[in-house]
């Protein structure tokens, strides 16, 4: 089948979800622009009217992820709910939300050093100064993600939910558990995405609840 050109429209969302699912299957280093246009039915050289390298590309993966997390999971952190089921429900999203789109979560986990390492942002088509700012904003969000959850355990906490922890720790700890769901759950294994969240939900619960 023909490749589509450049001046035929595609979903920027498309080829931002291809990249994430390309990315897990071959790494940062081994991807290229073309194997990224294969998935979306373009030519290579259409990607660049789109992004301007293959670090944008990267950055635009997980911005969106990230985002996607932000907005499920900020709703649940903001409600009334006491801190045990706050946080229940919340992982129980994260993890939903990974299973349906593991490459951003396998992006999370990987890809993070390749972010920091970038070397082409400003070589080419790119542009230094947007990349670093647009990087710096993302790790912003990145850190305002995980406040989430601190936020949460340290709530637990004071209100006799939870037993005495280093929020800090056990939400980094939670965090990089459910990220990693996105490098080894396979569609139609042995256990759902639902299933998967209970048993980590479960998992970190157990350990937190303060004992009557």
């Amino acid at each position: 089948m023909a490749r589509k050109p450049a001046d035929q429209s595609v979903s920027r969302d498309d080829i931002i979800g291809a990249a994430a699912d390309v990315l897990k299957d071959n790494g940062y280093d081994a991807t290229t622009m073309k194997d990224i246009a294969s998935r979306v039915n373009l030519t290579a050289a259409s990607l660049y009217h789109h992004f301007k390298n293959k670090d944008f590309l990267l950055l635009a993966v997980l911005e969106t992820g990230l985002q996607q997390a932000i907005d499920t999971i900020e709703p649940i952190m903001k409600s009334d709910i006491n801190a045990a089921e706050k946080l229940k429900q919340m992982v129980e999203t994260h993890v939903h939300r990974i299973t349906q789109n593991p490459g951003y979560g396998a992006a999370m986990v990987f890809e993070i050093r390749s972010l920091l390492n970038a070397t082409s942002a400003g070589r080419g088509n790119g542009n230094k100064q947007e990349y670093l700012e647009r990087r710096d904003k993302f790790f912003q969000q990145r850190d305002y993600f995980e406040k989430m959850f601190r936020e949460t355990i340290k709530a637990g906490i004071a209100s006799g939910e939870f037993r005495q922890v280093d929020a800090a720790i056990v939400a980094k700890s939670m965090l990089g558990a459910q990220n990693w769901v996105g490098v080894w759950y396979k569609e139609g294994g042995r256990l759902t995405g639902e299933s998967i969240a209970t048993i980590i939900v479960d998992t970190f619960l157990t350990s937190l609840l303060a004992k009557s």
